[in-house]
């Protein structure tokens, strides 16, 4: 869908822009019902990736979530901090380092998710069953 030459340009329409705003607005839910736990959306969803399969390597997180290494370390470091994940020698690979969720960790698994379900909830009450899943599916082809 290209724009014409006449046609003024409304950035409110642009793809990029609402993708953006929808995001902001979500990201702030969930900081938000996150903050009296003391984790943030990127620490929940790396916990997340723990709670799904434990003791993936930090490459391995960062490849799933799409977020660089270097960022990847902070987020693991402020969770080592916490009590919640440790590092782990990987057995095959000297150089490699496993990411494990501790007792702590695995513990707020239920409580923070169902807070992320709550979420979702409020983030898209606007929308009908069939458009959640169209939009999931519209974002899984975007993410490629």
């Amino acid at each position: 869908m290209a724009m014409t030459q006449t046609a003024e340009y409304d950035i409110e329409e642009n793809v990029g822009f609402l993708l953006a705003k929808a995001y902001r607005r979500g990201y702030a839910i969930f900081r938000d019902r996150l903050q009296d736990y003391g984790i943030t959306p990127p620490q929940f969803s790396l916990l997340a990736f723990l709670w799904k399969e434990d003791g993936l390597s930090q490459a391995e997180i960062s490849e799933k979530s799409r977020i660089d290494r270097a960022t990847m370390v902070g987020l693991v470091d402020r969770l080592e901090k916490e009590g919640l994940v440790r590092r782990m020698k990987d057995a095959s690979d000297r150089r490699a380092r496993r990411i494990c969720l501790t007792g702590k960790g695995r513990s707020l698994k239920a409580e923070l998710c169902s807070i992320a379900d709550e979420v979702t909830e409020v983030f898209t009450s606007n929308l009908s069953e069939r458009e959640i899943r169209s939009l999931k599916n519209i974002l899984l082809k975007i993410r490629r």
